[in-house]
């Protein structure tokens, strides 16, 4: 059978195997840093053990290493089934994982090292971010370029998710990325003062927006409805959805800098989107977790659905959550407070990371024509994940409100109640839950790998034939 006969499973298997280690690589990372925050003397004074360097490790880990792997996974799998067409560009495929796989390596090395723009979640130098820009149009061209020779008219919702993921992380990225280098490890941003911090919250957020959100609703969209068994609840909806979400969520970076040098117009601008943004957040979570209608049975017995059901309920929570705390009254509360970790994390673990497991789980099996080794692992791996992020969130949850409220209480002569230590004090009880949290969603981790490796172990890769005919 030709090549172009078959699907190009080879580059998603790659992501697919990749997504699983990264995942255990990040996240044992976090549980380090977790560690720390409760014990300090954990870093044992070595400069490159430090919270300071290993944090960007964490969220860049997370993020674009198992994160980004998950998107291309899927995002690869989901245009060639949806589209009737192999991959456009075997070799320029080839090269996204590769390269993508240099970057991750690279941020490895450079971040525990201290070299750093200093940017959330753009941290990487000018050599690496170039790097990243090539590997990014290199991606647009292999998925677009699939998207223009695909047999079938019609262009399925998740690629309008995966589409409009693409092309903003690239805008986002070559936007926030201008910088002016003055030697290989050292740059200074094109921007300065409070335009840096504008621009660096346009993309942090929307880092958040379509980065870890419209590319996992690209997953939502196509794995939901084969695992379940059923059609999209509405496609009207999930349209909708799309547009809603794409117009909105590009505004909602300056809740990010309430109560900061920013100007107040620009501050209430970023809280009026992020409310807006509750609506087709919310209309999205309906429509994945409707979609089960007249198929809730199959959560009884289906662990890979709880994960992706779970995954759409935690999506609703946080983005209740986000426009809640973007308020700036509430924000007066949360700002530089733990509570704005337990979101995060709520977002990340819930949503994102469920969502991939779920994907990988589906996938894994698939692209070795095997079933899956044990289902009651993946129930067990499900379980224990779910009580390890309720445990970190929750903890979280109280700790940040009792920061928030420590840090403002005052003495009726006008002086703080509680010095900032007092504050750290009393948040290390709950630094031990949120380490417990974190291990507890590791050690599903673990055990997923071992489930995925005993399923795929001596198998041949599969390669699945192209329908013929367009149906």
């Amino acid at each position: 059978m030709s090549t172009e006969n078959t699907y190009n499973y080879r580059v998603v298997r790659q992501f697919a195997i990749m997504t699983i280690v990264w995942g255990i690589v990040g996240m044992l990372v976090g549980v380090v840093i977790a560690a720390q925050m409760a014990w300090p003397q954990l870093n044992f004074d070595i400069p490159w053990l430090t919270f300071g360097r290993l944090r960007p490790l964490h969220t860049n880990a997370v993020v674009f290493a198992f994160g980004g792997s998950a998107l291309f996974a899927t995002s690869y799998y989901v245009v060639q089934r949806t589209c009737h067409a192999r991959l456009f560009a075997d070799k320029l495929a080839g090269f996204t994982f590769w390269g993508w796989q240099s970057v991750i390596v690279l941020a490895a090395i450079t971040l525990p090292l201290g070299i750093t723009t200093s940017k959330e979640y753009a941290e990487l130098e000018w050599p690496i971010d170039l790097l990243i820009t090539v590997v990014w149009v290199s991606y647009a061209v292999v998925f677009f370029g699939t998207l223009v020779k695909r047999k079938i008219n019609h262009i399925y919702v998740a690629n309008w998710f995966f589409g409009a993921f693409i092309i903003t992380i690239a805008v986002l990225h070559v936007v926030n990325s201008a910088a002016l280098p003055v030697s290989l490890t050292q740059s200074y941003s094109a921007f300065a003062g409070v335009q840096d911090a504008m621009v660096q919250w346009w993309y942090g957020h929307n880092a958040v927006g379509f980065f870890l959100t419209a590319g996992f609703l690209g997953i939502m969209y196509y794995f939901i409805p084969k695992q379940a068994g059923r059609p999209v609840y509405s496609y009207r909806l999930s349209v909708v959805h799309f547009w809603a979400i794409v117009f909105t969520y590009i505004w909602a970076g300056p809740h990010h800098l309430h109560y900061t040098a920013l100007p107040d117009w620009a501050q209430s601008l970023g809280m009026v989107f992020s409310l807006i943004l509750l609506a087709p957040s919310w209309g999205g979570m309906i429509n994945g977790i409707m979609t089960l209608s007249g198929a809730w049975e199959k959560l009884r017995t289906d662990p890979i659905l709880k994960f992706l059901i779970v995954s759409v309920s935690f999506y609703g929570m946080s983005t209740f959550e986000g426009p809640m705390m973007s308020i700036k009254t509430v924000n007066a509360l949360s700002h530089y407070t733990d509570w704005t970790i337990g979101h995060v994390h709520s977002g990340a673990l819930g949503w994102v990371a469920f969502v991939s497991i779920g994907a990988m789980y589906y996938l894994i099996p698939r692209l070795f024509d095997r079933e899956l080794y044990s289902l009651k692992l993946a129930e067990t791996h499900f379980w224990i994940s779910t009580i390890g992020i309720v445990l970190y969130i929750t903890s979280m949850w109280i700790s940040g409100v009792m920061q928030g409220l420590m840090w403002r209480a005052v003495n009726p002569d006008g002086t703080l109640t509680y010095s900032f230590v007092e504050s750290v004090q009393a948040m290390h009880p709950y630094y031990i839950i949120r380490f417990l949290g974190g291990t507890l969603f590791l050690i599903g981790m673990l055990i997923m790998a071992y489930n995925l490796y005993r399923t795929v172990v001596g198998a041949k890769p599969h390669e699945a034939a192209i329908p013929a005919v367009a149906h």
